[in-house]
């Protein structure tokens, strides 16, 4: 039974047998993971989904299901997590050439990463690694913050292989690998651990592409590490895929082993930044769905959103996924910005909180200089301007752990080269003028 097209199946009768809001809020992002011993695992991306159709649905699931394939199956629901924890053997040995298998979630691909500025360098670096395993870029080494597509991008390499060779793939995390390395100083019966080497050698050795996730997580753990490099070295010599994740730079990753770091810079290392304003709503269009619904949601609810959520693309799916379910459980026929602002208090307010402190630092300086606060992301270069933005980058620098990209961004989008001059010439000034060495200390002050 081919469980995709099923599933594909499934989803098409309850479009039509349910609302265009229920159907988006509640089954559009189910996925049939396995049909076993008379269950369908489906996956869903909330708690609240699980109860929320268990409750409400069932019957219609039940029913359809029971249309499509002449027999009853009891629907379990599932977190992304708990499929991750309870089909996914330790034991599986060398994954067979499906995304199940392969620890592979089949709803992250290319068609539905959407690119922006911030992300485009990092999808086209993943796609040519895609079409041209082991043979370009290896290893792969993407960074940045949790919640910006590295991990869709990662599955979404993996799928494409899968699709289009017959190359063995694995997706793991690094706990998973730590887990699974334990697992060798166990000793079986008979006072040996023979067969738990041979499964791990099976399993992380003899596969084509491995894809490991959140690799920071290996700090702390030196034999995992030294395990680790061992399997580096075997994959790479054979011209093996290595595809790696972490939070940040292979250069800042101190908590490892520096003959690993220095590896990891062997292939590509790509930066992916946070979304800009018109990324995020292109991907919260992409998330509400049709263009139907889309005018069915007010652009300025959208643009309340994107406004509100700018540190990631999980909280603007949270968001949606929120603002849908509120509406749905409140009967409500309209969602407007009434709504929405309703809907989000509790949500938005706990994420303003931790917004990015360099825009606190850009208003209070400009603030103090007696500019406008959009003049610091302006192209304008009237000394009146230049002094407080370089004042400003230089704060930002010294003041959060955000990089030179990153700053650069939330100053209009200038090259991370700009923010390092700024820097470095106030670094140099304020050595020899006391004046602006007082400012910048009453500047930190007032931000701290």
């Amino acid at each position: 039974m081919d469980i995709n097209n099923l599933w594909h199946n499934f989803l098409e009768k309850i479009k039509g047998n349910v609302t265009s809001l229920a159907f988006d809020t509640w089954f559009k992002d189910t996925n049939l993971i396995e049909i076993k011993d008379g269950k369908a695992i489906i996956m869903v991306p909330m708690a609240i989904h699980k109860k929320h159709l268990s409750e409400n649905y069932i019957e219609i699931i039940d029913e359809t299901f029971n249309l499509l394939t002449g027999t009853n199956f009891d629907a379990e629901f599932i977190l992304e997590e708990e499929s991750n924890n309870n089909f996914i053997s330790k034991e599986q040995g060398v994954p067979f050439r499906s995304h199940v298998a392969a620890n592979i979630n089949n709803r992250y691909l290319f068609d539905n990463f959407i690119v922006g500025e911030s992300n485009r360098f990092a999808q086209a670096a993943s796609l040519a690694v895609a079409e041209n395993p082991g043979k370009v870029y290896n290893p792969l080494f993407l960074y940045g913050r949790s919640g910006l597509g590295k991990t869709h991008l990662m599955h979404a390499i993996g799928n494409y292989i899968i699709k289009n060779s017959t190359k063995n793939v694995l997706y793991v995390t690094s706990e998973q690998f730590i887990n699974d390395f334990l697992e060798l100083l166990k000793k079986d019966e008979n006072g040996t651990n023979f067969n738990a080497i041979d499964n791990f050698k099976n399993k992380y050795r003899n596969i084509d592409v491995l894809i490991i996730d959140d690799i920071q997580f290996l700090g702390g753990t030196t034999k995992s590490q030294q395990e680790f490099f061992h399997t580096f070295n075997n994959l790479y010599n054979e011209n093996k895929q290595i595809i790696i994740s972490s939070d940040r730079s292979p250069d800042d990753l101190k908590v490892l082993e520096e003959r690993l770091r220095t590896r990891f810079n062997w292939g590509l290392t790509v930066n992916i930044y946070p979304p800009d304003f018109n990324l995020r709503i292109e991907i919260l269009k992409k998330k509400i769905g049709n263009q139907d619904l889309v005018k069915e949601i007010p652009f300025d609810v959208i643009e309340y959103i994107a406004n509100n959520c700018e540190s990631d693309i999980r909280q603007l799916e949270g968001a949606i996924t929120r603002l849908y379910a509120y509406s749905a459980i409140m009967s409500s026929s309209d969602i407007n910005l009434e709504l929405a602002i309703e809907a989000l208090k509790d949500y938005l307010n706990k994420n303003i909180s931790t917004k990015n402190n360099i825009q606190r630092i850009q208003r209070i300086v400009a603030n103090y200089y007696g500019i406008n606060f959009d003049d610091l992301k302006s192209e304008r270069r009237h000394s009146s301007i230049t002094l407080p933005r370089q004042v400003a980058m230089y704060l930002s620098r010294i003041l959060t752990d955000e990089s030179y990209p990153r700053i650069g961004i939330e100053f209009g989008g200038r090259d991370h080269s700009t923010v390092i001059h700024a820097y470095e010439k106030i670094e140099k000034t304020i050595k020899n003028n006391s004046d602006l060495n007082n400012v910048i200390e009453h500047l930190k002050k007032e931000i701290k």
